[in-house]
């Protein structure tokens, strides 16, 4: 899943971007409020961190524009500003979760799945297809119940590509969701990861899971 931190304090947006791609997530940094405004208009984010305090635009106008273009992405709001009104003013503006610094990186981890859980169809922890199951809280992939061992990119592809089972992904759909804004599209990367993707999850198995269509992009089925 791909996340945009919104964030003016280098230090504190790089120790939570660091911390997020060590959970496998794909994330972007902006370091005031028009360039957060810009990106989260124009890419499609799982969810956006955002401060209050933001130079160039503060941060509760970057949320109203948001809502303003219908845009539902959930919204984390992350900020020193700790008064009752400072968090009825950023829920009433369409915020979805509010957490105060300092603080904890559990928590914010914790805040973040339940806000993704929130987006989904179902509020699962564990996503399978056939026999091969991912379990989103201990990041453990299995297939036919022996353990499969994923780098952290493997790791986001699969569960990009089991949340969308049955649908066509393009490699610039899954560039979108699992790279960064900085991604290179014009390498062959995805199409390395895919292959080492379906080496580890199809290699020993009858049943394919993960096909290619030729000039589409990739599927997964069953």
């Amino acid at each position: 899943m791909r996340i945009l931190i919104v964030e003016d304090d280098k230090k504190v947006s790089g120790f939570i971007k660091k911390g997020l791609e060590e959970e496998t997530y794909a994330v972007d940094a902006a370091y005031d409020g028009e360039e957060g405004l810009y990106l989260g208009e124009e890419n499609q984010y799982d969810l956006i961190i955002l401060d209050l305090m933001l130079p160039k635009l503060d941060g509760l106008e970057v949320l109203r524009r948001l809502r303003e273009k219908k845009l539902d992405v959930p919204v984390l709001l992350l900020t020193a500003k700790d008064s009752v009104e400072d968090k009825v003013a950023g829920l009433n503006k369409g915020a979805d979760d509010y957490l105060t610094k300092p603080f904890a990186f559990s928590e914010l981890l914790a805040r973040i799945r339940v806000l993704l859980r929130r987006g989904t169809a179902d509020a699962k922890t564990v996503l399978q297809i056939d026999d091969l199951t991912l379990d989103l809280v201990s990041h453990k992939v299995k297939r036919n119940s022996e353990e499969i061992e994923l780098t952290g990119k493997e790791y986001s592809l699969l569960e990009y590509f089991i949340r969308n089972q049955g649908k066509v992904l393009t490699r610039t759909m899954i560039a979108e969701h699992v790279w960064d804004y900085n991604f290179d599209t014009f390498t062959n990367v995805i199409d390395v990861y895919i292959n080492h993707l379906r080496k580890k999850i199809d290699k020993n198995h009858e049943k394919k899971l993960l096909h290619t269509l030729r000039g589409v992009g990739y599927v997964m089925r069953e």
